[in-house]
Order: C-alpha cells, then structure tokens, then sequence
C-alpha cells in the first residue's frame, strides 16, 4: 500500500497573490517611481495615477477632484502639493489679458530629477530646475479660475491654537488685612517647599495665595495648623500646578469664624476733681458741691464768745 504524501503548504500563499490580464485598450502606463514612492502620500499617489490618466484639456482644479471623490478639498489640495514637490506636477499662475487669474498644470508622469538621470527622449515635460520642495501646509489653496484677481491670490491659513493662560486663583479674603498678617501668610507659603519639594511657589502665586492663609490666621488658626492643612495628605504624583491645590485647600477647608465674646466688664474709673464751692479747693467727689471741710457743723466761735 502506499504512502500518501503530503505537500508542505506554499509560502507564497501569505503575500499577493496577482491574477493580470493584458490590456489592449483605455489604460495608461504608470511607472513604479510613482506607485512604490516612499514619500508620497497613499492620496498623493492615487491622484497623480488618475490625473496621468485625465485626457488633455480636462479640469484637475480643486474643486474638480473634491466633487468627484470623497476627500475634502483641504486633503486634495496638499495632495497636490507632494506632487508638485516631487515634480510630478507643476502649476503656474498667468493673467490672461481681461486681467484673469488663471492656473496652468502640467502633469508629468516622471519626476524632472529622474528624467535628467535617466536622459531618456520622448518625455511630456520638458526638462527644468528643480527647485527646493514646497513645504506642505495646513491651509486651502484656491485652484480653479477665479473672476477677481486680487481674490484669488488670498490664501486662508489655519492660525494657531491660541495659549490657554492658566486660571485666577480664588481664595477667601481677611476681613482686616493687616500688613502684619499678610508678612507672616507670606512667610509660611515660601517655605512650604522644606516640607514638599513640589510646594516650592513662584513670587506671583505667593502673592495670589497670601490673602487665602491671612483669612486663616485672622480666624485664630495658628501658623502651625495652617502649614499643616496645606501639607498633609498631598498626591503622590500628578501636581501640575501646586498653586491650584493650595488655593482649593484654603478655600474648602477654610474654618469659621470663632465664637463671640462680649467684651469684659471695665473697672469704675477714677472719681473726677471738683472745685469746692465755699473754699475753692480741689476735692473729689461725683457731683459738684462743698468739700469735707466746709460741710463739716463744727461750731464756728462768735465775736461775743470770744
């Protein structure tokens, strides 16, 4: 009997695989320095195949490409631009004689740097200087023919992200901001960082934060347990802005007021001086009147007593 022999399964079976049939009309010979470029955008190389596929003559604007496939125009338009950088393209601007703008594209199925190399005749474009590569940017270039000349030369450039400033920090306010208050709010702040190297503060939110640790200590909190509060039970990582979490600390954890004592009962002040009425000495006494010794009944001798 015989063996039954098993063939080991073809390697060439996990890559592509190409099933080619001739063409003998309607195609278009495109090299592969366009279709394997390294550089190119998948985009860029699609509509460089289909615009050397184009008939003479027929509109490749911008706005031409954007209503024939589904990329916005912003995508087809740096499209362009890889291909008018590599040479595949190259758009030139005339006004015409009624003062049109108008764009001339030459499309060229072989860059003008391989075609120098290459010196092969019979090419569609002529050879040229190439110049450096146009940077792609992220703007919409108007393509297609425009009735004013000075709108067509307007390019609308996406401006940049404007710099999110951080925000105010909001803390409580002392009733009375004493200045010597606000020294020792000021002190207690910049040297939060011996207890936390993250705590170490700018002058600018030392300066925003002083009035939030003077509420505090106006309300009979003393330095210790304000430092205390701000410092304890602090994230392991993940302080961006050591300055917000100190302003949040003062402002949720703020204590109240403390209890109102009435104010203690003075002693009698002293009793004022009066001037006697008999004798005119100074005497004191809570009402005007005679001193002691003119209200004294003491018996006064008479001249016939005497």
């Amino acid at each position: 009997m015989d063996t039954q022999q098993i063939s080991a399964p073809s390697r060439a079976s996990s890559g592509v695989v190409h099933d080619n049939s001739r063409h003998t009309s309607r195609f278009t010979v495109v090299g592969n320095h366009l279709t394997q470029h390294r550089e190119l955008s998948l985009t860029a190389i699609g509509l460089a195949a289909h615009i050397q596929a184009m008939p003479a003559g027929a509109g490749i604007g911008i706005k031409d490409l954007a209503g024939r496939f589904p990329e916005s125009e912003a995508r087809i338009a740096a499209a362009l631009r890889e291909l008018e950088a590599h040479g595949y393209l190259r758009r030139t601007r005339t006004r015409l004689a009624n003062g049109r703008i108008v764009t001339r594209t030459v499309s060229c199925n072989q860059p003008s740097d391989q075609r120098r190399t290459d010196s092969l005749p019979g090419r569609d474009c002529p050879q040229r200087t190439v110049r450096p590569p146009t940077p792609v940017r992220p703007c919409s270039e108007p393509e297609a023919d425009d009735a004013h000349p000075a709108r067509s030369r307007t390019r609308t450039h996406t401006k940049p992200a404007p710099r999110r400033e951080p925000a105010p920090l909001l803390v409580p306010k002392p009733a009375f901001p004493a200045a010597s208050l606000l020294r020792t709010a000021t002190d207690l702040l910049a040297g939060l960082h011996h207890q936390d190297p993250r705590l170490l503060l700018s002058e600018q939110d030392v300066d925003a934060l002083a009035p939030g640790v003077a509420a505090w200590l106006e309300r009979e909190v003393g330095p210790a347990a304000v430092q205390h509060a701000l410092t304890t039970d602090l994230p392991p990582e993940g302080m961006r802005r050591p300055a917000g979490l100190l302003a949040h600390r003062l402002t949720a954890r703020l204590p109240p007021p403390p209890p109102f004592l009435p104010p203690a009962t003075l002693p009698p002040g002293p009793i004022p001086l009066q001037n006697c009425e008999g004798c005119d000495r100074a005497f004191r006494a809570a009402e005007p009147g005679e001193c002691s010794d003119c209200r004294t009944e003491d018996f006064h001798p008479t001249a016939q007593q005497l």
